[in-house]
């Protein structure tokens, strides 16, 4: 008689959480950072922003109340006194100024989309224009990927990771894509298993294996991001040694210049999502040896770039 047992329910697999990935689960989706941009732009109210992001008017609504709801976007009564309602950026919103900053810096060093509008930014403390730095604090000289080495911290935690199985991508026409600011920063910041791809790489793990058991995800989703990653221009699929067919994947010039977008992030995530304990990842600069303490300065000063301190120029072309 054959006896039937059940099977043991499998216990999830965990992944390492930082500020990084509690940050994307406010942020990492495109219709939420077209909006922050109208925002940013000066498009404060309702209608304004649906005519520069072009979403319908159901997916703005839920995008803006789920921003306000995370305390990063706040709805009033319009400055100018009339009975119209704008939605502007709350102190935690704007704190992710410097997140702007380097998805611009990334946007115009390796996205040529022309856009039909041209936007100056003016360091009103040294009258330059504006091109943003990602700088270290301690020695004040610039950092990026290869320059940084990360230990885990105190805040470090897991979680069950949760997932979509399709990348969720807005079909924008060429047009509808030139009225944003940042479009391929967006699009790729957007989606938050590529930035957790990314995460594993920026670590060190470069194998296929390491990332997916780094990650937790499906293995048939994390073959379809890093395919995407590869045509995106990111990731580079990289033989590992002779006459082998394993891959390593390594990061482009372009993926290595897309590192200070997620320090920034990391910077915000930690200031509001931070466990008690501490931050959960410590970064250090190689250049110092000193904790690496980001900032976004101004090329022509050096100086740190506060928001109130910059003025937006906007221009047809």
């Amino acid at each position: 008689m054959k006896v039937l047992t059940r099977d043991k329910p499998q216990t999830p697999r965990m992944i390492r959480t930082c500020s990084i990935w509690r940050a994307l689960d406010v942020l990492g989706d495109v219709p939420t950072l077209m909006v922050l941009q109208a925002i940013w732009l000066r498009e404060h109210r309702f209608g304004e922003i649906e005519s520069r992001t072009r979403l319908t008017r159901a997916l703005l609504s839920d995008r803006l109340r789920r921003l306000i709801r995370a305390d990063v976007v706040m709805k009033g009564d319009a400055r100018s006194g009339a009975t119209h309602q704008e939605y502007r950026l709350t102190t935690k919103g704007a704190d992710l100024f410097w997140v702007t900053l380097m998805l611009l810096r990334w946007e115009q060093n390796w996205c040529g989309t022309q856009k039909t509008f041209r936007v100056a930014l003016v360091h009103k403390s040294c009258g330059a224009e504006l091109v943003p730095v990602p700088q270290c604090g301690a020695c004040h000289q610039p950092f990026d990927a290869r320059t940084v080495s990360w230990a885990e911290g105190p805040g470090l935690g897991l979680m069950t990771p949760r997932y979509h199985r399709r990348r969720q991508r807005r079909d924008r026409t060429e047009s509808s894509r030139n009225e944003m600011l940042f479009t391929d920063a967006a699009e790729l910041l957007g989606d938050r298993w590529a930035s957790l791809i990314l995460r594993s790489i920026f670590t060190g793990l470069r194998r296929y294996d390491e990332i997916l058991e780094d990650t937790a995800m499906a293995t048939n989703i994390l073959s379809e991001r890093l395919a995407w990653l590869v045509e995106f221009g990111v990731l580079e699929p990289t033989p590992v040694g002779d006459a082998s067919k394993r891959l390593e994947y390594r990061l482009s010039e372009k993926g290595v210049d897309y590192y200070p977008i997620l320090v920034m992030l990391q910077l915000w995530g930690d200031k509001y999502y931070a466990a008690p304990e501490g931050p959960p990842i410590l970064l250090e600069h190689k250049e110092c040896r000193l904790a690496l303490d980001p900032k976004v300065a101004c090329m022509s000063c050096g100086e740190a770039v506060l928001p109130g301190d910059v003025e937006v120029h906007q221009s047809l072309r």
